[in-house]
């Protein structure tokens, strides 16, 4: 099991935030134009300052970005991803555990997220999980989890 340490993102982080979050994507190239996903095309260092966001590290490495927004009625998962070297070691299903946990602390009773419907794995990774789909167009799959 990898050790990793997860913490509130502070300014310091944005850049390494970012490349992590570029080089998660970066599987997608062949399916899609990763640079025009909304989630890469915003400045972290405002992201931080703005929003709930923590990092992953491993030997003082970010390794992984979660980013959270919290809005009167729901919270969401607006960004989550994985330096690909750490995928598949179940750090994906600790930080959506950590984003509910979160969430239900803040009084909220679901959580939402938006995927690209080209990324099949991620919906039957968020289905498996618990995840239901609630509305779909081109661009985006919108589910949604009840929480308890």
């Amino acid at each position: 099991m990898i050790d990793w340490h997860i913490r509130k993102a502070e300014l310091k982080d944005a850049d390494e935030l970012q490349e992590c979050m570029l080089l998660a994507y970066s599987e997608y190239e062949d399916r899609t134009n990763v640079e025009t996903l909304p989630p890469l095309n915003v400045d972290y260092k405002d992201e931080i300052s703005s929003f709930p966001v923590w990092v992953v590290e491993v030997n003082n490495n970010v390794i992984a970005g979660l980013i959270l927004s919290f809005e009167e009625n729901k919270a969401s998962l607006a960004n989550i991803a994985i330096h690909p070297d750490y995928q598949g070691k179940g750090l994906g299903t600790f930080l959506l555990n950590f984003a509910e946990k979160e969430a239900i602390t803040k009084g909220y009773s679901e959580i939402h997220l938006a995927t690209h419907p080209l990324f099949t794995e991620n919906v039957f990774i968020y289905n498996k999980l618990g995840w239901i789909v609630f509305a779909q167009d081109e661009t985006k799959v919108h589910m949604k989890k009840y929480l308890r």
